[in-house]
């Protein structure tokens, strides 16, 4: 699942165009390090194409994989503690870097993108913690499982949103920038 779904299906689309413009986009080359557990980590991450692995120094494999469509650096960013994993490109990845401080001041600056955007971060969160619980017990958790009808059309309708809006951004920046990331393909986006 694209977690980065959960926040653009809930963010409007002056909100999308406000992260493509403050963000950064980010190159990154096999073995190098995104996120260093125990290090500050100042910014939020998008992950738009490639794939990372995310691992802790207690264990001697990776927990996680992350690909396209992940957000990581959002536990950081919540709670201003240094990063409780590593993360490390497994190939060529591109990922957009949104700094912590310009989106602190945009958020105190723009209640209703605040709201937007707490309200987003806390539907990605609790996805990943179900997950996560499902995982320990053996199960695949589905983001509509258990809800009820209306509740099912509304995530449908969010994770819709954030789908299409996911592909708008990825060509937005693909427009913008020319580089090897020109050839990336929007419509394989899941």
């Amino acid at each position: 699942m694209n977690r980065v779904v959960f926040i653009l299906g809930v963010l409007e689309d002056e909100d999308v165009d406000w992260l493509i413009d403050a963000g950064q986009r980010q190159e990154l080359q096999p073995g190098d390090v995104l996120i260093r557990e125990g290090d500050p980590c100042d910014a939020l991450f998008l992950i738009l194409d490639g794939s990372l692995a995310v691992s802790v120094a207690a264990l001697a494999q990776p927990i996680a994989l992350l690909a396209r469509g992940e957000v990581v650096g959002e536990m950081s960013f919540v709670d201003s503690q240094p990063p409780s994993a590593t993360v490390v490109a497994l190939e060529p990845s591109i990922v957009l870097s949104i700094s912590c401080q310009p989106l602190r001041h945009k958020l105190q600056q723009d209640i209703w993108f605040a709201s937007r955007f707490y309200r987003a971060l806390s539907i990605l969160l609790s996805s990943r913690l179900r997950s996560t619980v499902k995982h320990l017990q053996g199960e695949h958790w589905r983001p509509v499982a258990g809800l009820d009808e209306a509740e099912r059309d509304e995530m449908s309708e969010m994770l819709s949103m954030g789908g299409i809006r996911f592909d708008w951004m990825l060509k937005r920046l693909r427009d913008v920038n020319s580089s090897p990331w020109v050839d990336l393909d929007v419509d394989s986006a899941d």
